[in-house]
């Protein structure tokens, strides 16, 4: 077949600009130029990829199984790339990362004034994303690697643990004063519980972690769900009541409001997070410089928690 490389790329941006113009402009081409190289991908393998009736255009049933080997075929040849720069002990090129946003604000300031210092040729993106949009940009090629809370057990998805955070009470000052260092699920229950809003991974964990049915949670009178932890933080100090923190998220506060933070049952759970990417060996340099400055920049009391097994589930 007759086809060229170019031609696979102008298509890959297609799909991922939605139109003809974006495409383009993203590509450094005029848009007839683009759509003239689309056109003759079409006629030169004898079907029809796109349907241009449509707005905003769509791919045809075997334009989309041509769509999936182009990326495929794009993720391979960029593995030149890869091998070439390991062989010569680079870290260098483009590194897009999505992380999930209940692990972001503790976790990236951490690391990320380190990691850009030392490895000034690589060009870092990071963007926040839901677990579920982390997966769907891998899947479609739209990140390198995503940085999340695991097991996922999604196929094709693999996945690397980078350490355990423990998963923490935060309380009013009424149920500090009640409750020794240590509180029971039970004890949490007591009050009210304050969570993330649906579609947070760490959402799904408290609830876990609690025993307690989603649908069940909706039917009390004091059901109010935030999309950030800083915000439940805030609502447990103003109105009451108890919320699940991540470990990290100790960093931010105050001394008052750590006396407020307790340990969970007698073996303390934790989730465990990973470094996830849909093809192994791709930007591996880059991954594995990642991975070892997250790790040089985590607490010891983080790193310490790599015995704990008593992982609570997604």
């Amino acid at each position: 077949m007759n086809y060229t490389i170019q031609q696979l790329i102008y298509l890959i941006a297609l799909d991922y600009y939605g139109n003809f113009s974006r495409a383009a402009e993203s590509c450094f081409v005029s848009q007839p130029t683009l759509s003239m190289q689309i056109k003759k991908l079409e006629n030169d393998l004898g079907v029809s990829i796109v349907d241009r009736s449509k707005q905003p255009l769509v791919f045809t049933g075997v334009g989309k199984r041509i769509l999936e080997q182009a990326k495929a075929s794009m993720s391979e040849l960029k593995l030149i790339d890869d091998v070439i720069s390991e062989s010569k002990g680079m870290v260098s090129g483009e590194l897009h990362v999505g992380i999930i946003p209940t692990l972001a604000p503790y976790l990236v300031p951490l690391f990320i004034g380190a990691f850009l210092k030392k490895f000034s040729s690589v060009k870092l993106k990071l963007t926040e994303y839901k677990t579920e949009e982390i997966i769907d940009r891998l899947h479609s090629d739209k990140l390198d690697v995503g940085i999340l809370s695991t097991p996922l057990g999604e196929s094709g998805i693999s996945e690397e643990p980078i350490f355990y955070e423990k998963l923490l009470s935060y309380s009013d000052p009424e149920m500090t004063a009640r409750f020794g260092n240590r509180v029971t699920i039970d004890q949490i229950l007591s009050s009210k519980l304050w969570v993330l809003s649906e579609g947070n991974c760490f959402r799904n964990q408290t609830f876990n972690l609690c025993s307690l049915d989603q649908t069940a949670y909706k039917s009390f009178d004091f059901e109010y769900e935030s999309g950030s932890i800083e915000t439940l933080i805030r609502l447990v100090d103003k109105e009451g009541g108890t919320t699940i923190i991540p470990e990290l998220a100790l960093d931010t506060l105050t001394l008052e409001q750590i006396d407020r933070v307790k340990f969970i049952e007698q073996t303390n759970p934790v989730r465990e997070i990973s470094i996830v990417r849909r093809r192994k060996g791709l930007k591996s340099q880059m991954i594995k410089a990642l991975r070892d400055e997250i790790r040089l920049a985590l607490p010891k009391s983080v790193i310490d928690n790599d015995q704990q097994k008593q992982v609570v589930a997604l």
